[in-house]
């Protein structure tokens, strides 16, 4: 099946009921039994909805995976990673990464003695330097959020193997349309589903990819003890977002480039963070691993005040400012204080996120209106 038939029937199937040509949302808590343990597949909507069933299905298929689970939020998902783990396991983790999985990580997993390393994951070499004997997953972000590093899947999947560590990649900026972590050897990829996945802005969801049977066995009992499960309405809208990723993720790509190209070009911006530019660090190797490069673009202006940055995020029309991503909509943010504010400022700084970075979310509206907004801000 090509790639674009997948998105609109992955996990679809016509209701035998109705014929409807849509799954149905099963707005229930829990299902009548013909006899104690006798059911038809379905006892109580934690543990199964056929909606929910179907987008599980749907998820998998667009990974080129064998299990889908869905979870409440995208962190709620990487909580169901890390609870995989025992007192005295070790994580290898991105030094440059999402604010509330550091924030998960530090202050709920810490205190129950999962130890988290944090290295630039750019360099296999960095990781292999700090594997011992009880690291036991590797988690990567691929592009990184906010600075849009780049690391080699199948290098770490190597170093994984090697430690006997499970490696997850976190697959949010890129999409299962760009990159797919399991073909390159990953053993989960996680999605904040509330990013493209959905891609409208209207859910808060999360999911967990995997090929290993008795690893999803885990994963779902996991799922299904702590209860952080999405409503069947949520899970009705990603159904209804992936069918339509392919289209939506061509034009970020094309408006994410234009952008990236337009701010390069601009005399009151210093750098731009965009793995497309040939002279990206890691340019070839997301060029191997990735079908383009995205919607997400970084910046920094020349004039190094916080004043100047904060003007330009108060002054465009168009693009929202707004924390989140993957919208239809055009955003833009200010990671410092909104979506990485949980880590420590002097961190922050030592991996490269200056209180100056102004982060985009490209949507799909016109690139010229979008240009325009960038330059009556900017000035």
């Amino acid at each position: 099946m090509k790639e674009a038939t997948k998105y609109i029937h992955a996990g679809a199937h016509p209701d035998p009921s109705t014929g409807a040509i849509m799954t149905p949302i099963y707005q229930t808590s829990t299902f009548v039994q013909e006899a104690p343990g006798k059911n038809k597949g379905f006892e109580y909507a934690r543990s199964q909805n056929p909606t929910r069933f179907a987008l599980e299905e749907a998820l998998a298929i667009i990974e080129n995976g064998k299990h889908g689970l869905a979870f409440s939020s995208g962190v709620a998902a990487t909580d169901a990673v890390i609870k995989l783990l025992q007192p005295g396991d070790e994580v290898i983790a991105g030094s440059d990464m999402y604010g509330g999985t550091y924030r998960l990580f530090t202050k709920v997993f810490e205190k129950f003695g999962i130890k988290f390393i944090y290295v630039d994951t750019t360099n296999p070499a960095n990781i292999k330097a700090v594997v011992t004997a009880n690291t036991k997953l590797i988690w990567l972000e691929t592009p990184t959020n906010p600075l849009m590093n780049i690391t080699d899947i199948a290098a770490i999947t190597t170093i994984a193997k090697e430690a006997k560590a499970l490696l997850c990649v976190d697959n949010t900026f890129a999409s299962p349309y760009l990159q797919k972590p399991l073909d390159l050897g990953a053993d989960i990829v996680m999605h904040s589903v509330t990013k493209y996945l959905g891609g409208h802005s209207d859910v808060i969801q999360g999911a967990l990819v995997m090929n290993d049977t008795e690893l999803r066995d885990k994963l779902y009992f996991i799922q299904k003890s702590s209860g952080a499960v999405p409503g069947p309405m949520d899970c009705f809208l990603v159904l209804r977002g992936i069918k339509t990723l392919h289209v939506r993720m061509q034009r970020h790509c094309e408006n994410g480039a234009a952008i990236a190209k337009w701010l390069r070009n601009h005399p009151k911006v210093s750098k731009v963070y965009w793995p497309g530019f040939e002279d990206h660090p890691n340019h070839a190797i997301a060029k191997k691993q990735m079908k383009d490069f995205g919607g997400m673009i970084s910046f920094e202006l020349k004039d190094d005040s916080a004043e100047n940055a904060k003007r330009v995020l108060s002054s465009t029309k168009i693009f929202s400012l707004a924390e989140s991503l993957g919208g239809v909509e055009s955003l833009i943010n200010h990671p410092a204080s909104m979506t990485h504010a949980s880590i420590p400022r002097e961190e922050r700084i030592k991996n490269g996120l200056t209180d100056l970075l102004i982060r985009l979310s490209v949507g799909i509206e016109d690139a010229e209106d979008l240009i325009a907004d960038l330059q009556q801000a900017i000035g």
